[in-house]
């Protein structure tokens, strides 16, 4: 399920989280992992001199330079390069969602672990504020496997994939998630929790009669069950749910009482197309919220 790896780093105190389940998967599922770092972006042409993506400082790209931050990278991740027998350090100079892309689509990994921001900002930063960082955007956009988000610390501390919960929305796209959770609840022996958050929101000082939010659970479990039960093919150990509510908050608040040690969403609702797709606002939300890693798809699952 996990043979290939990729873990995109700044090697800043931000990406903490993502490197504790991205060596820990590594670790446990005898995956090889590919240590990511992007050094910046030219200032201009093929000049010399690039931006720190960790600092925002112009400084002299070279030989001598690059080596320095490989060994900083294996410096930083010392203790957990030694507990892995597959494991490699790439470092690149360009925009850091272009060069993520184009090495997880040569190397061909299986799987693309990220923090929800990538570098050390102020409190008033936009991923502070309740917005994704803007190349988990791109990278989660142009991915051609899921891409796995760990944002709060208490989302990095788990045993491995037991407990899995799979958020749909009925989109296409939501097909694709649910077939890659499916792929992980029967390949790891997991139990698959189907969930459907129905959005009650209405026009300011409007509310739904319960009868009809009712009706409309109902229909939302009946849907589930013709959608995704011809798909599971001798896989039993699974449930449905259904809750109503604000979707971001009853889907983080199902996983936390699930106790789930993965979620699996749709990268987006719309159909669109996926190379321009924007992070859904539920997906974002929930991946800066939730108490587990956040995988997102945004096309069929690899192999498929």
């Amino acid at each position: 399920m996990f043979k290939k790896i990729l873990f995109a780093t700044s090697g800043s105190p931000a990406c903490d989280n993502a490197a504790r389940v991205a060596f820990d998967m590594a670790k446990r599922y005898d995956a090889e992992l590919v240590l990511f770092h992007s050094l910046g972006v030219p200032t201009r042409g093929f000049s010399q001199i690039v931006v720190d993506v960790r600092t925002g400082e112009e400084v002299s790209f070279d030989e001598d330079y690059t080596t320095w931050v490989e060994e900083e990278l294996r410096t930083t991740y010392a203790k957990q390069l030694e507990t892995l027998s597959k494991a490699r350090v790439e470092i690149r100079v360009g925009l850091p969602h272009t060069e993520i892309l184009r090495l997880a689509r040569k190397e061909e990994v299986d799987l693309i672990v990220m923090g929800a921001s990538t570098r050390d900002s102020e409190p008033e930063a936009p991923h502070r504020r309740g917005f994704a960082g803007s190349t988990l955007q791109k990278v989660a956009r142009g991915a051609k496997c899921p891409v796995l988000t760990i944002h709060r610390p208490v989302a990095s501390f788990w045993g491995g994939f037991s407990n899995i919960v799979f958020g749909t929305d009925f989109s296409k796209a939501a097909n694709y998630a649910f077939r890659f959770a499916l792929n992980v609840a029967r390949e790891l022996d997991c139990k698959l929790h189907i969930f459907h958050a129905l959005d009650i929101n209405t026009t300011v000082g409007q509310f739904q009669a319960q009868d009809t939010i009712e009706d409309k659970l109902i229909e939302a479990r009946r849907r589930m069950r013709a959608l995704y039960e011809p798909q599971m093919d001798g896989f039993t150990n699974y449930e449905f749910e259904v809750w109503e509510g604000v979707p971001f908050v009853e889907i983080v608040k199902f996983t936390r009482e699930r106790q789930a040690d993965l979620l699996v969403m749709a990268h987006h609702t719309r159909e669109t197309d996926p190379e321009k797709a924007r992070l859904g606002s539920t997906l974002e939300q929930v991946a800066l919220r939730a108490t587990c890693p956040v995988a997102s798809l945004n096309r069929a699952p690899k192999n498929e």
